[in-house]
């Protein structure tokens, strides 16, 4: 059965850089992604769009438009509209068309995207209206009641409607009823409980859906962190595993946030050090 792979950009975002680089000082950082004057960086929130067979399949929905204008500004959310329902439609691909929306957790910058498009008055709604929809049990317990640290970071309204649909599973283990085979999950606690980074299997060689793991490039190197995450030493040490493994498998990171790079394969130097080469800036179609 055919399976292809296409990134798509959501919404972008400005974030603090001393925030998402967390442990990492400034003149080191900002060679790796220049801030502008308020000392935030540009960020992607990119999707993963994986035409298998018949089904089609999206991993997160990025933070999407749902606040109002005020809290938009807050979060340095850059566009009013929902660019991933626009990204969505110049690859030909309706709402109604996706089959599957997997969610790695539910923090609003990938989750908030399943939500209609900020208007006064209206009550949000889901934009996948046939979608079954794929998260981890521990990822839905968190957001059913937060950390009074985190409890910003979620969305009140969006597990409601998750639930109405009757199509939600709640992954235990590393493999999903609804996805089947051919999709496994590596899980992180190191940023939030239950994290799930989705694998998806491709002749050439593994990509996995690196979330806030890896969120990008930069992130890859494995001392870095975000001040966003839960435990960072617990992240390192996920990192680390992750991307050994990958090294040897061949495999490749689908970055959400990186501003830049898509996509890039695994690689370790002599010294031990992790990278990335073959980045990509999009995707489309990916097949091998």
């Amino acid at each position: 059965m055919a399976r292809t792979i296409t990134s798509v950009l959501g919404n972008s975002q400005r974030l603090d850089g001393g925030a998402m680089f967390g442990n990492a000082p400034r003149p080191m950082w900002e060679k790796w992604i220049a801030p502008d004057a308020q000392n935030r960086i540009p960020l992607a929130c990119r999707c993963m769009l994986v035409r298998d067979g018949a089904r089609l399949i999206l991993f997160e929905t990025g933070i999407g438009a749902f606040f109002p204008p005020a809290m938009r500004e807050r979060y340095g959310v850059v566009e009013d509209r929902h660019v991933l329902l626009d990204s969505l439609a110049a690859l030909g691909v309706a709402p109604e068309q996706i089959d599957v929306v997997v969610l790695s957790h539910l923090h609003f910058d990938h989750a908030g995207g399943a939500l209609t498009a900020h208007a006064d008055g209206a009550a949000p709604a889901l934009v996948f209206p046939r979608a079954s929809w794929v998260c981890g049990a521990e990822a839905w317990a968190r957001a059913q009641a937060p950390h009074a640290r985190d409890r910003a970071s979620f969305i009140p309204e969006l597990q409601p409607l998750l639930e109405a649909t009757g199509r939600l599973e709640c992954v235990i283990g590393d493999t999903s009823e609804v996805l089947g085979a051919g999709y496994r999950f590596h899980r992180s606690e190191g940023h939030t409980p239950g994290l799930l980074l989705a694998e998806v299997a491709m002749p050439s060689g593994p990509v996995v859906f690196a979330a806030d793991l890896i969120p990008g490039k930069p992130w890859v190197h494995v001392p870095i962190t975000m001040g966003y995450d839960r435990f960072p030493e617990r992240l390192i040490d996920e990192k680390s595993n992750l991307l050994a493994d990958l090294a040897a498998r061949h495999g490749r990171l689908f970055f959400t946030h990186d501003p830049t790079i898509a996509v890039g394969t695994v690689t370790r130097d002599a010294r031990g050090r992790f990278s990335t080469t073959d980045d990509h800036a999009t995707v489309r179609d990916l097949a091998s």
